[in-house]
């Protein structure tokens, strides 16, 4: 876990300005609040809608971002109206936000905005649970959302977008299907199931803080697809909350609140979960738990029996969604996997067709493009191979299959890099040998795809780089064809 978050490479060191960016946006909102003579409950209403804000929004475009962000108060104010109204109203309440789950996960299927605003309403609702927000609250509430978002755009837009000197970030699109053949469907169908389970438990445990069990639920099947990676998540959740509640009774109980100190370490705590997001799951809710634990602390309620309850109820919420990903409309892992594998195997087709071309001379050919995307896939493919990877897996001869068929994936890619590094060179000419090396990928990948036999040819090595690059992609597609192929079929998690 350490090695991960601290030594994972990150190029333009978009993640640490991704964190700097979050803590400089977050402090703006909280400041204006505080400018605005708005109460502690409205600047923490105010700052985490900023979080939100900075967090969720991953539109491809700096344009789509802006107006995905324009958004966000569209969706979470009426909300937010909705769980105040509701607060003396148990039933309705519940079956609500147990609506506000179902449409915030089938939102997804519109893509990164559908996501980011399916992610603002729930939370929405659950801060209002959080604050105990009545009717009486919402004016305040209103313009710290307003605000904060306005003061998070500022700053994401104005003030230090640096997204704009990067080229848009492909978002690969979600799979297809009808129905409860979509995957965004089952998983609604799944979220609902599980968020009901951990809402009944988690009011047996608390009347009070049911609502983290929900959140749990919640967490746990943003950004996954399978079974696996849901189980996984789960896992990843509770031991990444276990540890921030072992911090927080080092930390936070000894402050009492504090002001200056807490705020330090709010801070820091944003920065965390912005800055580890993208490589640990675990190091993300550690720093989302510690931030709990002080906002906890401000409010005047943060006690050792707390910590206690906030992992019971997490505990709950993690089994809610392991039974709804069991047992209500499963997605295998297998049939996941495989879909992403292919995807991934067709874009590097695509990436090899697009940097012959180049070569060629064809002025539109645009390989860095596809790699950009290839990347987004493989990204896609170790999320869904995780399962079988995990330390904890039983399952030997899977978990050394799935590291074969990720380390091939990964030279594939380095190979692809290489050649569109090649192609980018103005004096690099054609080789004729190229259309027949192209030839002979785009038949490894058919082949691939397709469940056919793979034609392995051996040419002589070549000093030419195009030819090199290609001709390693050659071998490592080669290669993948046992892996992807045993012990039954072409699944990769086959029986």
């Amino acid at each position: 876990m350490l090695k991960r978050v601290f030594m994972a490479p990150d190029p333009g060191r978009v993640r640490l300005r991704f964190a700097a960016r979050a803590v400089l946006g977050i402090g703006c909102a909280v400041v204006v609040c505080g400018l605005a003579g708005h109460s502690l409950t409205g600047a923490v209403a105010g700052g985490l809608a900023a979080l939100l804000a900075l967090f969720t929004v991953t539109d491809a475009t700096v344009r789509g971002q802006a107006i995905t962000t324009a958004l966000l108060p569209v969706v979470g104010l009426p909300v937010l109206t909705a769980a105040a109204a509701l607060h003396d109203h148990p039933v309705a309440r519940d079956l609500t936000f147990l609506a506000v789950v179902g449409a915030g996960v089938h939102a997804r299927r519109w893509g990164p905005r559908g996501h980011s605003l399916g992610v603002f309403a729930f939370m929405t609702f659950f801060v209002a649970q959080f604050l105990h927000a009545g009717t009486g609250q919402l004016p305040e509430l209103y313009a710290a959302v307003l605000l904060s978002v306005l003061t998070a755009a500022a700053v994401r837009f104005g003030l230090w977008c640096y997204e704009r000197r990067l080229p848009p970030a492909p978002v690969p699109a979600p799979p297809a299907g009808t129905g409860l053949a979509r995957a965004t469907t089952r998983q609604a169908v799944q979220a609902t199931a599980g968020a009901g389970f951990a809402l009944v438990v988690g009011q047996l445990i608390s009347g009070q803080r049911w609502y983290w069990a929900v959140g749990a639920t919640w967490w746990i099947f943003v950004n996954t697809t399978s079974r696996g990676e849901t189980l996984v998540r789960g896992f990843r959740r509770v031991l990444g909350t276990l540890i921030g509640i072992g911090l927080g009774l080092l930390v936070a109980v000894p402050l009492h609140g504090a002001p200056t100190p807490t705020a330090v370490l709010v801070a820091v705590c944003v920065f965390g979960i912005f800055y580890t997001a993208a490589v640990s799951y675990t190091w993300m809710m550690l720093w989302v738990t510690l931030l709990a634990e002080l906002l906890y602390g401000l409010l005047g309620v943060l006690e050792p029996g707390l910590l206690a309850l906030r992992l019971a109820e997490t505990g709950v919420g993690a089994v809610g969604a392991v039974l709804a990903v069991l047992f209500v409309l499963p997605i295998t892992t297998h049939a996941v996997t495989d879909a992403w594998i292919q995807r991934a195997l067709r874009c590097v087709h695509a990436c090899t067709a697009e940097a012959a071309a180049r070569l060629a001379g064809v002025p539109d050919a645009d390989p860095a493009g596809r790699v950009a995307e290839l990347e987004q896939l493989l990204g896609r493919v170790r999320l869904s191979v995780a399962p079988l990877v995990h330390p904890l897996t039983p399952m030997s001869a899977r978990k050394r299959r799935a590291r074969r068929v990720l380390a091939l994936l990964d030279d594939c890619a380095r190979e692809i890099r290489g050649l569109v590094a090649v192609a980018a060179d103005p004096e690099a000419s054609h080789d004729a040998r190229l259309a027949a090396a192209c030839w002979r990928v785009e038949a490894a990948v058919e082949a691939l795809t397709g469940g056919r036999d793979l034609p392995v040819t051996e040419g002589p090595l070549a000093e030419e780089p195009a030819l090199a690059h290609l001709h390693g992609l050659e071998r490592a597609l080669a290669e993948l064809a046992t892996p992807l192929r045993a012990p039954t079929g072409s699944r990769l998690v086959g029986a």
